[in-house]
């Protein structure tokens, strides 16, 4: 019989429960070359937590929390799910609030402004974009592109995660949803700190990164600030 494995909580902070979980990644050697063209010397998979019920409880249940003292889910309409990790996270959310969910793709199948989406869209609907995490926004900016092209409005976008590195105010400012998050690189450096369990060069070079983003990203290969990626690419993980 396999032995089975501890779960992590939120009894410290989530940064920590990031850590726990195995979701984050250093590199001091090759950095970490994400799709929207930025070099990192770190990496979040967030897809790792749904195979933690405890812990994905608790997060959704932080996420509804930290979005009703914001006061923000009075007049949603919908939860949307982002293909392909904010779909799990998305339904969570809609279940919980008893509201309708729609999931969102990043390239159309068919025809007609509602191609990307899947779900009975209603013009005017107020809607959640939910997704696991964000670094430069790339991946919001098509889906809200997509959302907005059906009718709907979107007023939030929450993640779990969010880099909070890079610049995506100017991404997603046509839309001037607000951004709603759990923790970010500031949160798993001093997780990483405290617990001890991170090689030192790891946090330093994370703490390197995080004094100039854009300095690091173009130091290391990857674009710079007011610099757009001249191809696409899976992050090389």
């Amino acid at each position: 019989m396999s032995q089975l494995r501890p779960q992590p909580d939120l009894s410290l902070s989530v940064g920590q429960a990031l850590l726990d979980a195995g979701c984050v990644k250093f590199r001091t050697d090759e950095p970490f070359r994400l799709p929207s063209g930025w070099a990192s010397p770190v990496y979040i998979d967030c897809r790792r937590l749904i195979s933690f019920p405890l812990l994905r409880r608790a997060l959704i249940q932080r996420g509804l929390t930290l979005l009703r003292e914001r006061n923000r889910l009075g007049g949603i309409d919908a939860v949307v799910g982002a293909e392909s990790s904010g779909i799990a996270f998305g339904a969570w959310m809609a279940e919980a609030l008893a509201l309708p969910l729609l999931y969102v793709r990043k390239e159309a199948k068919g025809l007609g402004p509602a191609s990307q989406i899947e779900g009975a869209v209603n013009a005017g609907d107020r809607v959640l974009l939910v997704d696991d995490m964000m670094a430069a926004a790339r991946s919001k900016r098509i889906f809200c592109e997509a959302l907005a092209a059906a009718g709907a409005v979107v007023t939030d976008i929450f993640v779990v995660f969010d880099y909070g590195t890079f610049p995506t105010e100017s991404a997603l400012a046509p839309w001037q949803a607000k951004i709603h998050s759990l923790a970010n690189w500031q949160d798993i450096l001093q997780a990483a700190r405290d617990s001890g369990n991170v090689n030192s060069r790891g946090i330093d070079e994370l703490q390197r990164f995080l004094a100039d983003p854009a300095r690091w990203s173009r130091d290391h290969g990857g674009i710079g600030a007011g610099e757009t990626a001249t191809t696409t690419m899976p992050c090389k993980a």
